[in-house]
Formats: structure tokens, sequence, C-alpha cells
């Protein structure tokens, strides 16, 4: 075992092998990038108590010495009252500025309560959670979960099983090449634009949040969509729009139908339309997310995918 207290702004190299890396903080930032070499720590903020670094059996953790197990982190973060809850347990205020890169082939878990969480270049599989921070993900080609209670989640160019949880905060998902998706808010909106040359097996269930779907020129997919309240639409000739009291429901069957995309909402507005083809997705992660494209100010509101790229 290999333990470091770091109290300060500080570099540190470990260079026996890590296969897991757990980082557990309150407030700041957590960057953790995959690259060759050997694991390297960098802290350039800290405010309150140290953090507590260990390395048992290739797992590396970074947390303080107090915090919980990676199970009970995540039960905090439920919540916003577990997590106000949580934040009256500490004497003072926490803030940690955190970097840390290990290799492509790690398995990485985040939990931050207000830390805004960055994770980039991982083929193993990526958990990240948090209470009201954002998480983004880039360039991931495992298994990844992200789970926020009102923060937002941006995936740019995430391969492998995408899997998306949300209380209020937006969804998005960028160029996304992943073989299933799988994004579930109450009131965040969930913004998907998919880009797999391959079917995929997408499932979106929100409450009153829009969700806004654009999908390859080619694709083999079988659309249902349904909501109670909420507008249907669709740039697809082949989807049609039935019932008029009640229920509404957008399907119909795009190719050979060998994927599938699954919406569920009460009362959210429902937007599937067609990604232009050899679309620069650069510009595609600017014009997405973008402010301008929101059409009010309600919460849950998503961008309006109805401007051409």
């Amino acid at each position: 075992m290999s333990q470091w207290t770091v109290e300060g702004p500080d570099r540190i190299t470990i260079e026996e092998t890590v296969r897991t890396l757990q980082v557990r903080t309150i407030d700041g930032t957590v960057n953790v990038v995959a690259a060759e070499g050997p694991a390297r720590l960098e802290v350039t903020e800290l405010k309150g108590e140290p953090l507590h670094v260990t390395l048992v059996d290739g797992v590396l953790t970074v947390t303080y010495k107090d915090l919980s197990s990676w199970n009970e982190f995540g039960d905090v973060l439920k919540s916003v009252e577990s997590v106000k809850g949580f934040f009256s347990s500490f004497k003072r205020k926490r803030t940690a500025a955190v970097t840390v890169t290990v290799p492509a082939g790690t398995e990485v878990k985040v939990g931050t309560v207000s830390a805004a969480t960055t994770v980039s270049g991982f083929s193993e599989h990526v958990s990240t959670q948090t209470a009201n921070a954002d998480i983004t993900l880039v360039g991931l080609t495992g298994r990844t979960d992200a789970n926020t209670v009102t923060g937002d989640v941006d995936a740019q160019s995430v391969a492998g099983q995408l899997r998306l949880n949300t209380v209020s905060g937006r969804l998005t998902v960028l160029a996304g090449t992943a073989e299933k998706v799988s994004a579930n808010a109450v009131t965040g909106a969930v913004t998907l634009d998919l880009a797999a040359a391959t079917p995929a097996q997408i499932k979106v269930n929100t409450v009153s949040g829009a969700v806004g779907v654009r999908l390859p020129p080619l694709t083999d997919t079988k659309v249902e969509a349904g909501t109670t309240s909420g507008d249907l639409s669709s740039g697809f000739e082949e989807l049609t729009v039935a019932g008029n009291w009640g229920t509404k429901r957008l399907s119909g069957q795009l190719g050979d139908g060998s994927g599938s995309l699954s919406v569920t909402t009460v009362s959210g507005a429902v937007t599937v339309l067609q990604r232009p083809e050899a679309e620069d997705d650069t510009r595609a992660a600017r014009e997405l997310p973008a402010p301008d494209l929101t059409k009010s100010d309600t919460p849950g509101t998503g961008p309006d995918l109805t401007k051409e790229a």
C-alpha cells in the first residue's frame, strides 16, 4: 500500500500500475484524462481539509479521510435534501481542483457534490455522479454511466454503452456513436445527436422534459414515441403521428428497422429529425447546445433541433 497526504497545490507521479481510479470530492473541479505513461495527480487548488491519496492492489483513490465509501457516497447524491444534510456534517468548506492522468484502460469512478467533472479518452467502464455540478464526457468507448440531480451532462463522441440520468439537469449527446443509449430525466431536456453508422438501441424517458433526437440519414431504426400532452414532430416521411385526445404516438420504420428508438414522456414535446450528411461534428457541437437555440426560459426546454446545421 502506498499513500500520500496532499495539503496544498502539489504534483505526484505514481509509478505502480493503476487499474481502477476513484475520486470523491466536494467542491471545485475534477479532470480525468487518459494518457500513456505512469499515473499522475496534480492539485492546483486546495481549501479546507487535506486530500488523502492511496494506492491499494491497483486501486488509486483520491478523497478526504472522513468521506464515506463509494456506495455510501452515491446514496448521498440521490437528492438535494440528502446533499444539504451531507454538507452540514462538515466543519468548513472544502474545495479542490484535481487533475488525474491514468492509462486509457483504467476503470474510472468519480463522485462529487458540486465539483464540475470532465472525463476523456477511456476504453473501460466510466461512472460519474454529482449533485449540482455539470459532467462532460469526451471520447469514451466502454460502458459509461453519468448521474446528476441538477447538473447537466454533455457527452461528446461517446461510443460503447451510454446511460444518463438526471432530475432537472439537461442531457446532451453530440456526435454519439454508442450502440446502446439510455437517457432518463424528470424535468430536464434530452437532446441526442446520433452519428452511429450501425443500428443502435436508444431509449429515452422524461416526465416534462422536451426530447430532441437527430438520426443519421440512412439509419435503420424502428421508432416509437409517445406523449400525453406534448407536441410530436418529425423530419422523416416514414414516421406518422396518431391520436388526437390523450396519448399521441409518433411511429414508423426507417430502413430495415434493426435498430430502435423508444421515447416516453408525459408532457414533454418530442422531435425526431434527420442529421445532415457529412456534417461537421465540431460545428454540431457548437450549435446544438447554444443558448440562442432555446425557444424559452422555461426549465427543461431543450434546443431547437429544427434549425438546420
